[in-house]
């Protein structure tokens, strides 16, 4: 998949690169309260990352491969 920006209440949160939606769906549903930090009134939505969030997901991932790891392992970042 492309990589994807999560947005909180329309602010960017992470950008993700999830492997197909079933694993979007579950980060979505699992990774909600940390999205959220605990408040109960907000919406989770996501889109396609921009160039600039892209580009930070790419460093993220230069910086993981760089230490040993491998792009199948890397799922995202904070934005």
């Amino acid at each position: 998949m492309r990589i994807t920006t999560i947005l909180v209440n329309d602010v960017p949160k992470a950008a993700v690169r999830p492997n197909d939606r079933k694993d979007l769906g579950r980060f979505l549903r699992n990774g909600h309260r940390y999205l959220s930090a605990g408040a109960a009134d907000v919406v989770v939505t996501h889109r396609d990352a921009d160039e600039q969030e892209a580009a930070r997901w790419q460093s993220a991932l230069q910086l993981h491969t760089a230490w040993g790891g491998s792009e199948e392992t890397f799922f995202g970042i904070p934005l």
